[in-house]
């Protein structure tokens, strides 16, 4: 699946930091706007420590991960919606990407100037989402002027236009489509608008040290973000762990109390707010993780894997990734009775691991 996230946020948040520890792609990071003015693409791993062990398992030459694909976008100041900065070349961007990293400056550096002279994290964040709006609503406006005159004439309309004036009422009080609770299942009807605040949200907040202690404070910003995801991290020094060989990793995070690196959690927050899921495919080649949508079926994900395999489907024989692990080897767990045969309408779950058998 072809699915990207766009890191997305004032100059001098942190947007191209991240990027670089995210990807290792020593994309130029500096401290004035519009450092970034063409997008910068990285594939990203998500981390899924089952890989390692089910490649042992079944003896693989190699093993895949499932990716995530981020795009850094120049960053944005207040009146983009009207041409400021990059204007509507900042804004096409946006509407390029699947999904939105909105990376908020959280830090206090003399240093690093910000473009509102203070920073400020939840003015930030609706200056943003503010300009988002104002672009979007300009696009609803247009098209609802055609519907409604349309509507006159063919009744069929007139829940489109329902829609259109419902997202104008949100769209005008600076709020995102994507959090209506109207609209957010509505999205087919309001596709072809490619409308910005329709895309799902991540927040990354590039934090300081006093910040990533306070716990009060995070819980204030993250609430303020909600029902957004939010992640607190330090982007340079999740960028100084990225630059560091397996061990050094090890050793740095044990050093600093941390379980993992605090991209780890980006990216998977960033699947889970594109609602993927992914399933498993082993055997002595390769050992893959692949991507499908949340409610895909088994003849959807067999699709993912190769077109044949969704034409001539028969069955999927799946077990769940522990169950299988424990067994020992899948001939274990098919003697055990622990290999399930589903049918093409099966449900796919994150823990799967299947063969796919089919006929051309």
């Amino acid at each position: 699946m072809r699915l990207s996230i766009g890191i997305v946020g004032l100059p001098n948040a942190g947007k191209s930091t991240l990027f670089n520890a995210l990807t290792n792609a020593g994309v130029l990071a500096a401290s004035y706007p519009f450092a970034t003015i063409d997008p910068n693409v990285g594939v990203v791993p998500v981390p899924d420590p089952r890989l390692e062990r089910l490649a042992e398992l079944s003896g693989s030459a190699r093993a895949t991960p499932a990716t995530v694909r981020f795009v850094d976008i120049a960053g944005l100041v207040r009146g983009a919606s009207q041409g400021e900065g990059l204007g509507n070349r900042f804004l096409a961007n946006i509407r390029d990407v699947t999904a939105i990293c909105h990376v908020v400056r959280a830090f206090t550096a003399p240093a690093v100037a910000h473009v509102e002279d203070e920073v400020d994290s939840l003015r930030d964040v609706e200056t943003v989402e503010a300009e988002l709006a104002l672009a979007d609503l300009e696009t609803v406006e247009r098209r609802i002027q055609r519907v409604e005159k349309e509507a006159t004439a063919d009744p069929r309309l007139r829940r489109s236009v329902e829609i259109l004036a419902r997202a104008e009422e949100v769209l005008g009080s600076g709020g995102l489509v994507v959090h209506d609770p109207v609209l957010s299942g509505r999205g087919d009807e309001l596709a072809d608008l490619f409308l910005l605040t329709a895309k799902p949200i991540i927040y990354v907040f590039n934090a300081d040290q006093a910040l990533l202690e306070d716990e009060e404070r995070r819980a204030v910003l993250a609430d303020a973000v909600a029902p957004a995801e939010a992640v607190f991290l330090d982007a340079d020094l999740e960028a100084e762990i990225a630059a560091l060989d397996p061990a050094e990793t090890t050793e740095m995070l044990e050093s600093l109390g941390m379980e993992e690196p605090g991209l780890d959690r980006v990216v998977r927050a960033a699947f889970r707010a594109l609602d993927l899921q992914t399933f498993l495919t082993s055997n002595p080649t390769e050992t893959r993780a692949w991507t499908v949508p949340a409610e895909a079926t088994a003849v959807e994900a067999a699709a993912e894997v190769h077109t044949d395999f969704a034409r001539g489907f028969i069955a999927a024989e799946v077990i769940d990734y522990e169950k299988l692990v424990e067994a020992g080897s899948w001939q274990a767990a098919k003697a055990r009775g622990e290999v399930r045969t589903e049918g093409r309408d099966y449900r796919m779950r994150p823990g799967d691991v299947v063969e796919f058998r089919f006929n051309l």
